[in-house]
């Protein structure tokens, strides 16, 4: 049921008003909450969903932030020390849905207590209560972005010319306006949430649209649908890698990166672990999720981890991956050194040649990837120790997504084309 952030699915299919409600049942349940903090992204089934929250969260009282990114609510429940719930299907197209639950702290579900939530599901938890009374606490997300802000200084971006893509999301309001408190020029695009057009060619996952729209002089951000993920873009993209390496340098220099050691996933660059040993900090592997990130980080005492796609955690400033947050700590960076973003990161690290293919399939994407483990391995056998084959299924969408690294980009896109193509024939 739970993916690697979430419950999610089609909207009014899979994840139904009824099943939100048996949700917001569980919730109250496993913490024997009297209060919630609620928000959700702009996509059009939102309402219904959280009306069906509100049914399951009979006897709570509940903070509802209204079209909130995901990191507001982590903020909300952090700071009350109340469980969160944001519904959202974070970068999916707007006919999917899903909800995502912070335990109290803001912080992401254990295994243990997704396991407790879906158990609740599986053995029909009543959720035919009256339904919770919901007060709008739209005004808190001011504080959080008050929060946001003060983690650099009052005028920190003054001077930057930046072009912000709001996926047409939950930050395409909040975004913008913080960046003009902080002194930055901003323009806008994919800003307009209509309830349909989330992640519809902009967003975080289709960087393509703002390289196109970046001009000289300016430096880019994508956000996600809910805003825990951003890319930016200053004459080349900037990606969770390069965020990581740039933030991670520049806090080592300053003595301020926690045990010299970041927190990546498996989907991270070569080229990422090559720039950390040469600049002296450790780099631990883990499996992909901001969950997995941050678990590590809490065992090993570390702040700062993330995921290629964006996903930045720094855990000394927020309790979970926040786009906005990690946009204006990667600002801060380039305008403390003086220099233009695009250079800063391209000396970072130096990006070893990578492919990534996602592949869609119908049926059971475990069992293809288990038919086509067998060409997987020859792939790996022929690129020894040159190149670096991972093929998984999506935790959020039915897709087995293959990533090849070789020595050369051809070569990487040659294997990668042809276990697409293998993850294709296998599951027709």
């Amino acid at each position: 049921m739970f993916g690697t952030d979430g419950i999610r699915g089609r909207a009014y299919r899979d994840v139904t008003p009824e099943v939100a409600a048996r949700i917001g049942a569980a919730v109250v349940e496993m913490f024997g909450c009297t209060r919630v903090v609620l928000g959700h992204d702009p996509r059009s089934s939102a309402g219904d969903l959280v009306q069906g929250l509100l049914r399951g969260l009979s006897g709570a009282e509940v903070d509802l932030l209204g079209v909130a990114p995901t990191p507001a609510v982590a903020f909300c429940s952090a700071a009350d020390g109340v469980p969160g719930i944001v519904v959202s299907a974070s970068h999916n197209p707007y006919h999917d849905n899903g909800v995502k639950i912070f335990g109290p702290g803001g912080r992401k579900l254990s295994d243990t207590e997704q396991e407790c939530v879906a158990a609740a599901l599986r053995s029909g938890v009543d959720a035919t209560g009256t339904p919770a009374v919901a007060g709008d606490a739209s005004d808190r997300l001011q504080s959080y972005l008050h929060a946001v802000a003060s983690t650099v200084g009052p005028d920190a971006l003054d001077g930057l010319h930046l072009v912000v893509d709001g996926a047409n999301g939950a930050t395409s309001a909040l975004a913008p306006a913080l960046l003009r408190r902080l002194g930055a020029s901003v323009r806008t695009v994919a800003c307009e949430p209509n309830g349909r057009n989330i992640n519809d060619g902009c967003g975080a996952t289709t960087p393509g649209l703002i390289a196109a729209r970046t001009r000289p002089g300016e430096v880019g951000l994508a956000f996600d649908g809910d805003g825990d993920r951003v890319v930016a873009y200053d004459r080349g993209l900037i990606d969770g890698d390069r965020i990581i390496a740039l933030c991670g340098i520049d806090r080592h220099e300053r003595g301020r990166l926690a045990g010299s050691t970041v927190v990546v996933t498996v989907m991270s660059n070569l080229g990422l672990h090559r720039a950390m040993a040469e600049a002296g900090i450790d780099v631990v592997t883990v499996p992909v999720g901001d969950r997995h990130v941050l678990s590590a980080l809490e065992a090993g005492g570390w702040e700062l981890g993330g995921e290629q796609s964006g996903h930045v955690v720094f855990r000394d400033l927020a309790t979970t991956g926040d786009g906005l947050l990690t946009a204006v700590q990667l600002l801060d960076v380039a305008v403390r050194r003086g220099a233009p973003l695009g250079d800063l990161a391209a000396a970072a690290m130096t990006r070893h040649p990578q492919v990534l293919q996602n592949v869609t399939v119908s049926g059971a994407a475990a069992d293809v990837l288990v038919a086509i483990e067998p060409a997987v391995e020859r792939a790996r056998q022929a690129l020894g120790e040159t190149g670096r084959v991972l093929v998984r299924c999506s935790g959020t969408e039915p897709l087995i997504r293959v990533m090849v690294e070789a020595a050369t980009e051809a070569e990487a896109g040659a294997v990668a084309e042809s276990l697409a193509a293998e993850v294709t024939r296998r599951s027709g």
